[in-house]
């Protein structure tokens, strides 16, 4: 506990890894639990495939878990 995934476009490594460390840095103090209980997976997804991978198969139909949609938050 806690587990994060994050699908992004193609980046670097040095991006990803900017990324994950600021993620978990983020949820260590949020939730007051320590570095070693954090799980962060990265998956690159190709623009192309945005749509059809990332938008209709994970945030519409799981709208109701969404927290943050295209930037507007849903809480």
């Amino acid at each position: 506990m806690p587990y994060a995934a994050i699908k992004l476009w193609p980046k670097d490594k040095e991006t990803k890894e900017r990324v994950a460390e600021k993620v978990s840095a983020a949820l260590v103090e949020a939730l007051g639990c320590p570095p070693q209980a954090v799980t962060i997976s990265i998956e690159e997804i190709e623009p192309a495939d945005w749509e059809e991978k990332v938008v209709k198969t994970e945030i519409e139909p799981k709208q109701d878990a969404m927290v943050i949609v295209a930037g507007k938050k849903c809480l």
